[in-house]
């Protein structure tokens, strides 16, 4: 009997991809479906659903799903899940779906036809409302709200068959796994209690050092890379993947951490994301997830440990997985080393404040990085990438927010 966390749910996980000759039996009939374009977020949350990270949902939520998840974090059937799964279209393609039938859903931007859908329910939201609740905010300038706002005018609810996993299985084949093979990887290796390092960023030293506490805490870490979209100026994921392995290998212990990668875009939805972030890691098979300053955040929509405190307001048994909580993290020169705002006697003046933006404005600026901020290694992985980068490429990098203290 397993030692890992229960799938989100009590229940085994629920791949949605089929496989085999159902898959290809699938595929024919999709071809002669009505076919409704899907954008790159719904195409994530798709390969989670066809993968089992979104455990136990069978398909895109409906409209009762979607006012309980944006209102009390609870689907209709009462469980917990902390931000609306949906897929929408526009007006012209919904009036042309009946409710009851199938339809084809395709990849917007490379055509793949990615899974089929059988529509119970056509509806409209209020954005601006999932917006507030989600995200906090209605600003536009937020990634996340932006993604809102511009989706389709109609919500299309109901179960999905998945068939296919886009390019990551291919294009990640080094980092991409399933939550299955996360499972199996961790009982292969022992391990009961595994923490996940949600990351978008290459790893700067306040990194190492949340993720050693974690390893002396538990029997595994999984650094576990989002390998979807970012907002521009962020690093891409190959290169990223680079410098965690560069670091894994010279700074941990052998066969304590693994690296993984999971094919979502970024919500940047702070607090709320942090606890998606929980969820599908418990269907990866991790116990723990480490939450640091400003988890998912972006600006200065979230207060710096707002992602803390939403673990306190959910129902103590929302989820088997919880959270490392761990405060500021800094270089601090008088401690002569890694130290955090629980552990460090030191005045503000002492510390080297670390954060993923003020290395990728450093690097993108050519500019020197003090070598407290991040490893050799990994600093020549990245500046290798950034003198690459051609000049309609690059992108200024603004200070703002938590990341610019």
């Amino acid at each position: 009997m397993s030692k890992l966390v229960n799938p989100h749910g009590g229940g085994a996980l629920k791949p949605l991809l089929l496989t085999g000759n159902a898959l290809q039996t699938e595929l024919e009939r999709a071809k002669s479906l009505p076919k409704v374009r899907i954008s790159s977020r719904e195409v994530g949350d798709l390969i989670m659903l066809g993968i089992g990270g979104f455990t136990p949902l069978d398909g895109f939520m409906t409209h009762a799903d979607w006012r309980g998840v944006c209102d009390g974090y609870k689907m209709a059937n009462g469980l917990f899940w902390p931000i609306p799964i949906t897929l929408s279209t526009d007006e012209v393609t919904a009036q042309g779906i009946k409710t009851g039938s199938d339809v084809a859903l395709v990849d917007g931007e490379t055509a793949e036809i990615m899974a089929t859908m059988k529509v119970t329910e056509k509806y409209t939201i209020d954005k601006a409302h999932e917006c507030m609740m989600v995200y906090k905010t209605t600003d536009t300038e937020h990634p996340g709200v932006k993604m809102v706002m511009e989706q389709g005018e109609v919500n299309l609810a109901g179960p999905v068959k998945v068939l296919s996993q886009g390019e990551f299985p291919t294009k990640y084949a080094d980092t991409y796994m399933t939550p299955a093979e996360t499972r199996a990887l961790f009982e292969s290796k022992g391990w009961a209690t595994v923490a996940a390092f949600q990351t978008r960023n290459p790893m700067h030293r306040s990194h190492e050092y949340l993720a050693k506490v974690a390893v002396e805490i538990c029997d595994g870490l999984m650094i576990h890379s989002l390998l979807g979209k970012l907002k521009p100026g962020d690093i891409p994921a190959e290169v990223r993947s680079a410098a965690i392995a560069a670091l894994i290998e010279k700074y941990f212990v052998k066969d304590t951490v693994i690296q993984s990668g999971y094919p979502l875009d970024m919500r940047y939805a702070g607090p709320r994301e942090a606890l998606l972030h929980a969820l599908f890691r418990q269907n990866y098979g991790c116990s723990h997830l480490i939450v640091g300053r400003d988890h998912a955040g972006v600006g200065d929509y979230y207060g710096p440990f707002d992602a803390h405190h939403i673990f306190d307001e959910i129902p103590k048994d929302a989820l088997e997985t919880k959270p490392l909580k761990i405060d500021w993290t800094f270089w601090c020169h008088k401690c002569g080393g890694m130290a955090s705002a629980r552990t460090c006697p030191h005045e503000p003046a002492d510390r080297l404040l670390l954060s993923g933006t003020k290395l990728r404005k450093a690097l993108s600026e050519n500019s020197d990085v003090p070598a407290e901020f991040s490893r050799p290694e990994v600093l020549a992985i990245l500046r290798d990438y950034y003198a690459n980068l051609k000049d309609d490429e690059k992108v200024e990098v603004k200070l703002s927010g938590h990341s610019a203290k």
